[in-house]
Protein backbone atom coordinates (compact mmCIF):
# COMPACT_ATOMS: atom_id res chain seq x y z
CA UNK A 1 0.00 0.00 0.00
CA UNK A 2 1.37 3.44 -0.92
CA UNK A 3 0.30 7.10 -1.01
CA UNK A 4 0.21 8.72 -4.42
CA UNK A 5 1.21 12.35 -5.20
CA UNK A 6 -2.50 13.10 -5.56
CA UNK A 7 -3.02 12.20 -1.92
CA UNK A 8 -5.03 9.05 -2.73
CA UNK A 9 -3.92 5.56 -1.76
CA UNK A 10 -2.98 2.63 -4.00
CA UNK A 11 -3.36 -0.94 -2.76
CA UNK A 12 -1.60 -3.95 -4.25
CA UNK A 13 -0.12 -7.26 -3.15
CA UNK A 14 2.12 -10.05 -4.39
CA UNK A 15 0.56 -13.01 -6.18
CA UNK A 16 -0.44 -15.57 -3.50
CA UNK A 17 0.88 -18.42 -5.67
CA UNK A 18 4.30 -16.77 -6.10
CA UNK A 19 4.02 -16.37 -9.88
CA UNK A 20 6.47 -14.19 -11.79
CA UNK A 21 6.21 -12.25 -15.04
CA UNK A 22 8.31 -12.67 -18.20
CA UNK A 23 11.09 -10.56 -16.67
CA UNK A 24 11.28 -12.77 -13.60
CA UNK A 25 9.75 -10.16 -11.36
CA UNK A 26 7.06 -11.10 -8.79
CA UNK A 27 3.53 -10.63 -10.14
CA UNK A 28 1.57 -8.00 -8.23
CA UNK A 29 -2.19 -7.49 -8.21
CA UNK A 30 -3.54 -3.95 -8.07
CA UNK A 31 -6.87 -2.83 -6.74
CA UNK A 32 -9.22 -1.81 -9.58
CA UNK A 33 -9.20 1.79 -8.30
CA UNK A 34 -7.48 4.04 -5.78
CA UNK A 35 -8.86 4.96 -2.35
CA UNK A 36 -9.61 8.17 -0.50
CA UNK A 37 -8.12 6.97 2.80
CA UNK A 38 -5.51 4.60 4.05
CA UNK A 39 -8.21 2.73 6.00
CA UNK A 40 -10.21 2.07 2.83
CA UNK A 41 -7.15 0.65 1.07
CA UNK A 42 -6.40 -1.52 4.08
CA UNK A 43 -9.98 -2.81 4.14
CA UNK A 44 -9.66 -3.88 0.49
CA UNK A 45 -6.46 -5.78 1.26
CA UNK A 46 -8.18 -7.45 4.21
CA UNK A 47 -10.98 -8.64 1.93
CA UNK A 48 -8.41 -10.01 -0.52
CA UNK A 49 -6.65 -11.94 2.27
CA UNK A 50 -10.02 -13.42 3.25
CA UNK A 51 -10.59 -14.67 -0.31
CA UNK A 52 -7.12 -16.21 -0.36
CA UNK A 53 -7.58 -17.96 3.00
CA UNK A 54 -10.96 -19.43 2.01
CA UNK A 55 -9.67 -20.75 -1.32
CA UNK A 56 -12.14 -18.68 -3.38
CA UNK A 57 -9.61 -16.15 -4.70
CA UNK A 58 -9.25 -15.15 -8.32
CA UNK A 59 -7.24 -12.20 -9.50
CA UNK A 60 -8.87 -8.77 -9.30
CA UNK A 61 -8.37 -8.39 -13.06
CA UNK A 62 -10.29 -11.62 -13.75
CA UNK A 63 -13.12 -10.53 -11.47
CA UNK A 64 -13.37 -7.19 -13.23
CA UNK A 65 -13.51 -8.95 -16.61
CA UNK A 66 -16.30 -11.21 -15.41
CA UNK A 67 -18.33 -8.25 -14.18
CA UNK A 68 -18.21 -6.50 -17.53
CA UNK A 69 -18.66 -9.68 -19.58
CA UNK A 70 -21.87 -9.51 -21.63
CA UNK A 71 -24.48 -11.95 -20.36
CA UNK A 72 -26.21 -14.06 -23.01
CA UNK A 73 -29.77 -13.37 -24.04
CA UNK A 74 -32.35 -16.08 -23.47
CA UNK A 75 -32.37 -16.78 -27.23
CA UNK A 76 -28.62 -17.48 -27.02
CA UNK A 77 -28.74 -19.49 -23.80
CA UNK A 78 -31.91 -21.58 -24.20
CA UNK A 79 -30.84 -23.70 -27.23
CA UNK A 80 -27.58 -24.56 -25.48
CA UNK A 81 -29.59 -25.53 -22.40
CA UNK A 82 -31.83 -27.86 -24.42
CA UNK A 83 -28.83 -29.59 -26.00
CA UNK A 84 -27.01 -29.99 -22.67
CA UNK A 85 -30.07 -31.06 -20.67
CA UNK A 86 -29.86 -34.52 -19.13
CA UNK A 87 -32.57 -36.58 -17.42
CA UNK A 88 -31.17 -39.40 -15.30
CA UNK A 89 -27.90 -38.97 -17.17
CA UNK A 90 -29.47 -39.30 -20.62
CA UNK A 91 -30.10 -36.62 -23.26
CA UNK A 92 -33.66 -35.49 -23.81
CA UNK A 93 -35.86 -37.78 -25.87
CA UNK A 94 -36.48 -36.59 -29.42
CA UNK A 95 -40.14 -35.73 -28.80
CA UNK A 96 -39.30 -33.91 -25.56
CA UNK A 97 -36.65 -31.85 -27.37
CA UNK A 98 -39.15 -31.03 -30.09
CA UNK A 99 -41.75 -30.05 -27.48
CA UNK A 100 -39.30 -27.74 -25.69
CA UNK A 101 -38.20 -26.15 -28.97
CA UNK A 102 -41.82 -25.55 -29.95
CA UNK A 103 -42.62 -23.91 -26.60
CA UNK A 104 -39.55 -21.70 -26.88
CA UNK A 105 -40.25 -20.63 -30.45
CA UNK A 106 -43.97 -19.99 -29.98
CA UNK A 107 -44.43 -18.78 -26.43
CA UNK A 108 -41.19 -17.89 -24.64
CA UNK A 109 -38.67 -16.35 -27.02
CA UNK A 110 -41.11 -13.87 -28.62
CA UNK A 111 -41.19 -12.15 -25.22
CA UNK A 112 -37.78 -12.89 -23.69
CA UNK A 113 -35.59 -13.88 -26.63
CA UNK A 114 -33.68 -10.58 -26.88
CA UNK A 115 -33.56 -10.01 -23.12
CA UNK A 116 -30.34 -10.81 -21.26
CA UNK A 117 -30.76 -13.40 -18.51
CA UNK A 118 -30.09 -10.91 -15.73
CA UNK A 119 -32.72 -8.50 -17.09
CA UNK A 120 -35.55 -11.06 -16.77
CA UNK A 121 -37.37 -9.98 -13.61
CA UNK A 122 -40.13 -11.54 -11.49
CA UNK A 123 -42.43 -8.75 -12.66
CA UNK A 124 -41.79 -9.43 -16.34
CA UNK A 125 -42.27 -13.16 -15.83
CA UNK A 126 -45.59 -12.58 -14.03
CA UNK A 127 -46.83 -10.26 -16.79
CA UNK A 128 -45.86 -12.77 -19.48
CA UNK A 129 -47.53 -15.61 -17.57
CA UNK A 130 -50.79 -13.66 -17.26
CA UNK A 131 -51.00 -12.39 -20.84
CA UNK A 132 -49.04 -14.48 -23.34
CA UNK A 133 -51.06 -17.71 -23.11
CA UNK A 134 -54.48 -16.61 -21.93
CA UNK A 135 -57.03 -19.42 -22.06
CA UNK A 136 -54.41 -22.13 -22.69
CA UNK A 137 -53.88 -23.60 -19.25
CA UNK A 138 -51.78 -26.60 -20.26
CA UNK A 139 -49.54 -24.61 -22.59
CA UNK A 140 -49.18 -21.96 -19.90
CA UNK A 141 -48.06 -24.53 -17.31
CA UNK A 142 -45.64 -26.28 -19.69
CA UNK A 143 -44.09 -23.02 -20.91
CA UNK A 144 -43.65 -21.67 -17.39
CA UNK A 145 -42.10 -24.94 -16.20
CA UNK A 146 -39.60 -24.84 -19.06
CA UNK A 147 -38.63 -21.20 -18.44
CA UNK A 148 -38.27 -21.89 -14.72
CA UNK A 149 -36.00 -24.89 -15.39
CA UNK A 150 -33.79 -22.93 -17.78
CA UNK A 151 -33.36 -20.01 -15.38
CA UNK A 152 -32.79 -22.36 -12.44
CA UNK A 153 -29.77 -23.70 -14.32
CA UNK A 154 -28.59 -20.16 -15.04
CA UNK A 155 -28.77 -19.37 -11.31
CA UNK A 156 -26.83 -22.49 -10.29
CA UNK A 157 -23.06 -21.88 -10.00
CA UNK A 158 -22.32 -25.60 -10.33
CA UNK A 159 -23.89 -25.56 -13.80
CA UNK A 160 -21.91 -22.54 -15.01
CA UNK A 161 -18.25 -23.16 -14.22
CA UNK A 162 -18.65 -22.01 -10.63
CA UNK A 163 -20.28 -18.67 -11.45
CA UNK A 164 -24.03 -18.10 -11.39
CA UNK A 165 -25.19 -16.18 -14.48
CA UNK A 166 -28.06 -14.61 -12.53
CA UNK A 167 -28.34 -14.01 -8.77
CA UNK A 168 -31.68 -15.82 -8.40
CA UNK A 169 -34.44 -17.49 -10.40
CA UNK A 170 -37.11 -14.88 -11.24
CA UNK A 171 -39.77 -17.57 -11.81
CA UNK A 172 -41.51 -17.57 -8.42
CA UNK A 173 -45.20 -18.00 -9.29
CA UNK A 174 -46.64 -20.51 -6.82
CA UNK A 175 -48.28 -23.37 -8.74
CA UNK A 176 -47.38 -21.81 -12.08
CA UNK A 177 -46.17 -25.11 -13.51
CA UNK A 178 -49.36 -27.03 -12.76
CA UNK A 179 -52.94 -26.82 -13.93
CA UNK A 180 -56.14 -27.84 -12.22
CA UNK A 181 -57.92 -28.34 -15.50
CA UNK A 182 -58.28 -31.99 -16.39
CA UNK A 183 -60.15 -33.40 -19.33
CA UNK A 184 -63.01 -35.57 -18.17
CA UNK A 185 -63.02 -38.95 -19.86
CA UNK A 186 -66.37 -40.65 -20.48
CA UNK A 187 -65.31 -44.21 -21.12
CA UNK A 188 -66.52 -46.03 -24.21
CA UNK A 189 -69.10 -48.73 -23.51
CA UNK A 190 -68.80 -52.26 -24.89
CA UNK A 191 -71.46 -51.30 -27.46
CA UNK A 192 -69.48 -48.20 -28.46
CA UNK A 193 -66.33 -50.25 -28.99
CA UNK A 194 -68.18 -52.87 -31.03
CA UNK A 195 -69.66 -50.19 -33.29
CA UNK A 196 -66.29 -48.51 -33.75
CA UNK A 197 -64.64 -51.82 -34.64
CA UNK A 198 -67.25 -52.55 -37.33
CA UNK A 199 -66.77 -49.08 -38.83
CA UNK A 200 -62.97 -49.36 -39.01
CA UNK A 201 -61.08 -50.79 -41.99
CA UNK A 202 -60.57 -54.53 -41.45
CA UNK A 203 -56.79 -54.18 -41.17
CA UNK A 204 -57.22 -51.80 -38.20
CA UNK A 205 -60.08 -53.48 -36.34
CA UNK A 206 -57.79 -55.57 -34.15
CA UNK A 207 -55.88 -52.46 -33.12
CA UNK A 208 -59.03 -51.06 -31.53
CA UNK A 209 -59.80 -54.40 -29.86
CA UNK A 210 -56.30 -54.67 -28.40
CA UNK A 211 -56.29 -51.08 -27.16
CA UNK A 212 -59.58 -51.73 -25.39
CA UNK A 213 -58.61 -55.21 -24.19
CA UNK A 214 -54.98 -54.74 -23.13
CA UNK A 215 -54.47 -51.00 -22.60
CA UNK A 216 -51.47 -50.70 -24.93
CA UNK A 217 -50.51 -47.29 -26.27
CA UNK A 218 -50.73 -46.42 -29.96
CA UNK A 219 -46.93 -46.49 -30.35
CA UNK A 220 -46.70 -49.88 -28.63
CA UNK A 221 -49.40 -51.36 -30.85
CA UNK A 222 -47.86 -49.93 -34.02
CA UNK A 223 -44.53 -51.63 -33.19
CA UNK A 224 -45.95 -55.08 -32.35
CA UNK A 225 -44.56 -57.88 -34.51
CA UNK A 226 -45.55 -61.48 -35.08
CA UNK A 227 -42.84 -62.67 -32.69
CA UNK A 228 -44.41 -60.58 -29.91
CA UNK A 229 -47.66 -62.58 -29.94
CA UNK A 230 -47.64 -65.72 -27.80
CA UNK A 231 -50.67 -67.97 -27.90
CA UNK A 232 -51.40 -70.28 -24.95
CA UNK A 233 -49.86 -73.72 -25.22
CA UNK A 234 -52.13 -76.55 -26.38
CA UNK A 235 -51.71 -78.13 -22.97
CA UNK A 236 -52.76 -74.95 -21.18
CA UNK A 237 -55.94 -74.77 -19.15
CA UNK A 238 -59.06 -73.92 -21.15
CA UNK A 239 -59.59 -70.19 -21.26
CA UNK A 240 -55.95 -69.31 -20.72
CA UNK A 241 -54.99 -65.93 -22.17
CA UNK A 242 -52.22 -65.37 -24.65
CA UNK A 243 -49.47 -62.82 -24.16
CA UNK A 244 -48.22 -59.72 -25.93
CA UNK A 245 -44.53 -59.11 -25.32
CA UNK A 246 -44.14 -55.34 -25.22
CA UNK A 247 -40.49 -54.56 -25.79
CA UNK A 248 -40.51 -51.48 -28.02
CA UNK A 249 -42.64 -48.58 -29.14
CA UNK A 250 -42.58 -46.46 -32.26
CA UNK A 251 -42.00 -42.74 -31.70
CA UNK A 252 -42.34 -39.90 -34.18
CA UNK A 253 -40.58 -36.56 -33.93
CA UNK A 254 -39.68 -33.74 -36.29
CA UNK A 255 -35.99 -34.01 -35.50
CA UNK A 256 -35.55 -37.80 -35.67
CA UNK A 257 -38.45 -38.99 -37.84
CA UNK A 258 -39.89 -42.45 -37.11
CA UNK A 259 -37.91 -44.42 -34.54
CA UNK A 260 -38.67 -47.75 -32.87
CA UNK A 261 -37.01 -47.93 -29.48
CA UNK A 262 -37.27 -49.41 -26.00
CA UNK A 263 -39.53 -47.70 -23.45
CA UNK A 264 -38.15 -44.91 -21.27
CA UNK A 265 -38.25 -47.07 -18.14
CA UNK A 266 -37.95 -50.77 -17.37
CA UNK A 267 -41.61 -50.78 -16.38
CA UNK A 268 -42.55 -50.26 -20.02
CA UNK A 269 -40.97 -53.60 -20.91
CA UNK A 270 -43.65 -56.08 -19.94
CA UNK A 271 -45.75 -59.11 -20.87
CA UNK A 272 -49.41 -58.17 -21.20
CA UNK A 273 -52.08 -60.90 -21.07
CA UNK A 274 -54.45 -61.07 -24.03
CA UNK A 275 -58.08 -61.54 -22.98
CA UNK A 276 -59.07 -64.99 -24.33
CA UNK A 277 -62.01 -63.65 -26.35
CA UNK A 278 -59.55 -61.77 -28.59
CA UNK A 279 -57.39 -64.75 -29.54
CA UNK A 280 -59.55 -65.77 -32.50
CA UNK A 281 -59.48 -62.23 -33.89
CA UNK A 282 -55.69 -62.18 -33.59
CA UNK A 283 -55.34 -65.47 -35.47
CA UNK A 284 -57.56 -64.16 -38.26
CA UNK A 285 -55.62 -60.89 -38.41
CA UNK A 286 -52.30 -62.72 -38.67
CA UNK A 287 -53.60 -64.64 -41.67
CA UNK A 288 -55.00 -61.62 -43.50
CA UNK A 289 -53.23 -58.40 -42.55
CA UNK A 290 -49.92 -58.81 -40.69
CA UNK A 291 -46.62 -58.55 -42.54
CA UNK A 292 -44.85 -61.90 -43.14
CA UNK A 293 -42.08 -63.36 -41.01
CA UNK A 294 -41.32 -63.28 -37.30
CA UNK A 295 -40.32 -59.60 -37.62
CA UNK A 296 -43.46 -58.75 -39.58
CA UNK A 297 -45.47 -55.88 -38.15
CA UNK A 298 -48.98 -56.70 -36.94
CA UNK A 299 -50.22 -53.36 -38.27
CA UNK A 300 -48.05 -52.41 -41.23
CA UNK A 301 -48.63 -49.29 -43.27
CA UNK A 302 -50.01 -49.52 -46.80
CA UNK A 303 -46.57 -49.22 -48.34
CA UNK A 304 -44.72 -51.14 -45.63
CA UNK A 305 -43.11 -49.75 -42.52
CA UNK A 306 -44.95 -48.50 -39.48
CA UNK A 307 -48.57 -47.47 -39.54
CA UNK A 308 -48.81 -43.68 -39.43
CA UNK A 309 -51.31 -41.97 -37.12
CA UNK A 310 -52.92 -40.20 -40.08
CA UNK A 311 -53.54 -43.53 -41.85
CA UNK A 312 -55.26 -44.88 -38.73
CA UNK A 313 -57.22 -41.80 -37.67
CA UNK A 314 -58.46 -40.87 -41.13
CA UNK A 315 -61.08 -38.13 -41.17
CA UNK A 316 -64.70 -37.65 -40.22
CA UNK A 317 -67.28 -37.31 -42.95
CA UNK A 318 -69.13 -34.01 -43.36
CA UNK A 319 -72.89 -34.24 -42.95
CA UNK A 320 -75.45 -31.50 -43.56
CA UNK A 321 -78.06 -30.62 -40.94
CA UNK A 322 -80.67 -32.59 -42.87
CA UNK A 323 -78.43 -35.69 -42.87
CA UNK A 324 -76.99 -35.54 -46.38
CA UNK A 325 -73.40 -36.75 -46.76
CA UNK A 326 -71.15 -34.09 -48.26
CA UNK A 327 -67.84 -35.94 -47.91
CA UNK A 328 -67.20 -39.56 -47.01
CA UNK A 329 -65.25 -40.25 -43.85
CA UNK A 330 -63.07 -43.17 -42.81
CA UNK A 331 -60.88 -44.42 -39.98
CA UNK A 332 -61.07 -43.65 -36.27
CA UNK A 333 -62.50 -40.15 -36.64
CA UNK A 334 -65.36 -41.38 -38.79
CA UNK A 335 -66.03 -44.40 -36.54
CA UNK A 336 -66.34 -42.28 -33.41
CA UNK A 337 -68.59 -39.82 -35.27
CA UNK A 338 -70.98 -42.65 -36.02
CA UNK A 339 -71.52 -43.28 -32.30
CA UNK A 340 -71.77 -39.60 -31.47
CA UNK A 341 -68.50 -39.57 -29.52
CA UNK A 342 -66.30 -37.03 -31.29
CA UNK A 343 -64.79 -36.36 -27.85
CA UNK A 344 -63.38 -39.91 -27.62
CA UNK A 345 -59.61 -40.20 -28.04
CA UNK A 346 -57.94 -43.45 -29.04
CA UNK A 347 -55.89 -43.21 -25.84
CA UNK A 348 -59.17 -43.29 -23.88
CA UNK A 349 -59.45 -46.99 -24.74
CA UNK A 350 -56.26 -47.53 -22.71
CA UNK A 351 -57.79 -45.56 -19.87
CA UNK A 352 -60.88 -47.75 -20.07
CA UNK A 353 -58.86 -50.97 -20.03
CA UNK A 354 -57.01 -49.97 -16.87
CA UNK A 355 -60.22 -48.75 -15.24
CA UNK A 356 -61.89 -52.09 -15.98
CA UNK A 357 -58.92 -53.94 -14.51
CA UNK A 358 -59.24 -51.87 -11.33
CA UNK A 359 -62.95 -52.57 -11.23
CA UNK A 360 -62.23 -56.28 -11.31
CA UNK A 361 -59.89 -56.03 -8.33
CA UNK A 362 -56.43 -55.13 -9.66
CA UNK A 363 -54.07 -53.72 -7.06
CA UNK A 364 -52.06 -50.57 -7.69
CA UNK A 365 -48.95 -52.63 -8.41
CA UNK A 366 -50.86 -54.78 -10.90
CA UNK A 367 -52.26 -51.74 -12.65
CA UNK A 368 -48.76 -50.29 -12.94
CA UNK A 369 -47.46 -53.56 -14.37
CA UNK A 370 -50.34 -53.81 -16.83
CA UNK A 371 -50.03 -50.20 -17.99
CA UNK A 372 -46.23 -50.03 -17.98
CA UNK A 373 -46.15 -47.18 -15.48
CA UNK A 374 -43.21 -46.61 -13.16
CA UNK A 375 -42.55 -44.17 -10.31
CA UNK A 376 -39.91 -44.37 -7.57
CA UNK A 377 -42.52 -44.80 -4.85
CA UNK A 378 -44.27 -47.65 -6.66
CA UNK A 379 -41.27 -49.49 -8.13
CA UNK A 380 -41.20 -52.10 -5.36
CA UNK A 381 -44.89 -52.87 -5.71
CA UNK A 382 -44.50 -53.08 -9.48
CA UNK A 383 -41.83 -55.74 -9.14
CA UNK A 384 -44.10 -57.82 -6.94
CA UNK A 385 -47.04 -57.84 -9.40
CA UNK A 386 -47.94 -61.47 -10.08
CA UNK A 387 -48.29 -62.54 -13.71
CA UNK A 388 -50.88 -65.14 -12.72
CA UNK A 389 -53.04 -62.41 -11.21
CA UNK A 390 -52.82 -60.37 -14.40
CA UNK A 391 -53.86 -63.39 -16.44
CA UNK A 392 -56.87 -63.86 -14.16
CA UNK A 393 -57.80 -60.23 -14.73
CA UNK A 394 -57.69 -60.80 -18.49
CA UNK A 395 -60.10 -63.75 -18.13
CA UNK A 396 -62.45 -61.61 -16.04
CA UNK A 397 -62.47 -58.95 -18.73
CA UNK A 398 -63.45 -61.56 -21.32
CA UNK A 399 -66.21 -62.87 -19.07
CA UNK A 400 -67.49 -59.32 -18.59
CA UNK A 401 -67.69 -59.02 -22.38
CA UNK A 402 -69.92 -62.13 -22.52
CA UNK A 403 -67.21 -64.67 -23.41
CA UNK A 404 -67.37 -68.26 -22.05
CA UNK A 405 -64.79 -71.07 -22.02
CA UNK A 406 -66.48 -72.89 -24.88
CA UNK A 407 -66.36 -69.74 -26.99
CA UNK A 408 -70.05 -68.87 -26.69
CA UNK A 409 -70.93 -65.19 -26.75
Amino acid sequence: MSKLPSGRYRARYADPEGRRNDKGEPVRHNAPHTFDTKEDAQAWLTDERRLISTGSWTSPADRSAQRIQKLPTLAEYAPRWVEARRVKGRPLADRTRDHYTDLLDRFILPTFGRVTLKAITPESVAHWYDTAMSGRATTQAHSYSLLRAILATAADPSQNSGRALIPFNPCNIRGGGSTARHRRVDLASAEDVATIVKAMPERHQLMVLLADGTGLRFGELAELRRKDVKFPAKSAEAGSPGTLKVRRGVVRSRSAGVVAKAPKSDAGIRDVPIPPHLLAAIRAHLLEHAAPGAEGLLFPGRTGGHLSPSAFYGKAGKITKDGRELTKGWGWYEARRLIGRTDLHFHDLRHGALTEAARHGATLAELMALGGHSTPSAAHRYQQAASGRLADLARKRSAAAGWTVDGAQ
